[in-house]
């Protein structure tokens, strides 16, 4: 299946002429400091590594170089309610090929800002028609609920979405109905870059798997330790929890 006439995000580079010094966060970071451009070719991309290799910082300074708010959301909504963004996407030029007919940046860190956000908007401004648009009062649904309605209800064809493991809002019933919305929008011509540790999400058959532990390396489903781990463990749940406590 040729879908790269449908990509948006083609090219992420790093304008490394212009750091002054890889000696300070956020350059220090392994994966920043040893990082130059990465070339996208499919229609959704998965990062996958460790806690700490710097996942949430890069596609953080990525939303935030596409216009997105560091906490979520889409370019129109311009909130913040801790400065906490690095300076990391001051230094990212970013290669599209199509413009998209939407972006969003979903956190789940912050999703609760988001929706306080949204909220906030529709009541000062008189605006209750924006509940439906992204599916109701977000706070009136529990985490996961309030997430897949606003998959379900704000997320077009030919948009651009950029996920930060949306898995912590949602059981692995749930990270299948994610899965299968996914699949209906890249259908209709949409781009995900997902950071995440589910191996639900990753065994997506038409996304590609770039490990950060490994400066980006592309890697199969199957080779992932997000794979090794949970098989290991569901394989022999005893045999692990004796080696973990004894």
């Amino acid at each position: 299946m040729n879908l790269d006439s449908n990509l948006i995000v083609k090219k992420i580079t790093l304008q490394r002429d212009k750091i002054e010094s890889f000696d300070k966060y956020p350059f220090n970071i392994e994966i920043i400091k040893n990082f130059e451009e990465l070339n996208i070719d499919s229609q959704v991309t998965f990062l996958v590594g460790e806690n700490g290799v710097g996942k949430s910082t890069f596609i953080e300074a990525l939303a935030v170089s596409l216009d997105l708010p560091a906490e979520g959301g889409t370019q129109n909504f311009k909130y913040e309610t801790k400065n906490t963004t690095s300076i990391l996407s001051n230094y990212l030029r970013i290669g599209t090929f199509n413009k998209p007919k939407t972006k969003f940046f979903l956190r789940a860190e912050s999703f609760y800002n988001f929706s306080s956000e949204m909220e906030r908007v529709a009541r000062e401004n008189g605006y209750p028609e924006l509940y439906n648009y992204y599916g109701g009062n977000l706070h009136e649904c529990s985490h996961g609920e309030s997430f897949l309605k606003l998959v379900e209800n704000r997320f077009t064809d030919h948009g651009l979405y950029i996920l930060d493991e949306p898995e912590a809002a949602l059981s692995p019933q749930r990270q299948l109905s994610l899965l299968y919305l996914i699949d209906e929008l890249v259908k209709e011509g949409s781009q995900f870059i997902i950071a995440t540790h589910s191996p639900i999400l990753i065994s997506y058959r038409n996304g590609k798997i770039l490990d950060l532990n490994n400066n980006f390396k592309e890697v199969k489903y199957k080779d992932t330790d997000i794979y090794s781990l949970y098989k290991m463990f569901l394989d022999n749940p005893e045999g692990m929890q004796n080696r973990l406590f004894d």
